[in-house]
């Protein structure tokens, strides 16, 4: 099954980098940014990482947390973090149920580069389904700037 803009967003439990479990439940009652990415610390996924870390003021200021998912292990997710000093949570889903649920698993079996944008509710408010790791964390500032305008 594809996920769709407008679907409930599957239910998870998942495994942070700060060994804490992490679901949906735990979401709610705000927007969230759950990005998926393949691989911890290769090229594009660096980049992607600290286009948000660099970000994440922007994202605190609107109320916003940001999540990266993938498919590698919490030892993996530690390394990483603390290389690139990302101050947001990554999970873990080595079991790849998130990554089936959704339909984003690569022919690799990894994570594909997806990013959704979650409301309040836990529905899906936007998808990015072609990301290029250069300029997304702004991208999605963009979007999330104009649906807090007045109006949306």
């Amino acid at each position: 099954m594809q996920a769709k803009e407008g679907d409930n967003f599957p239910d998870f439990k998942l495994k942070s980098d700060g060994e804490i479990e992490v679901s949906l439940s735990d979401l709610k009652g705000k927007t969230s940014v759950i990005y998926f990415y393949p691989k911890d610390d290769t090229p594009g996924c660096t980049k992607e990482a600290c286009g948000f870390r660099d970000n994440i003021g922007s994202f605190s200021s609107l109320g916003i947390p940001v999540f990266g998912v993938s498919v590698d292990n919490i030892e993996s997710h530690k390394k990483f973090k603390q290389k690139y000093s990302i101050p947001f949570t990554l999970l873990s889903d080595s079991g790849k149920t998130l990554v089936s649920a959704l339909g984003i698993k690569s022919l690799l079996g990894t994570a594909s580069r997806v990013t959704f944008i979650l409301d309040k509710d836990g529905k899906i408010l936007k998808i990015y389904p072609k990301v290029s790791p250069d300029k997304h964390a702004e991208d999605i500032l963009g979007f999330l700037r104009q649906q807090q305008q007045p109006g949306k």
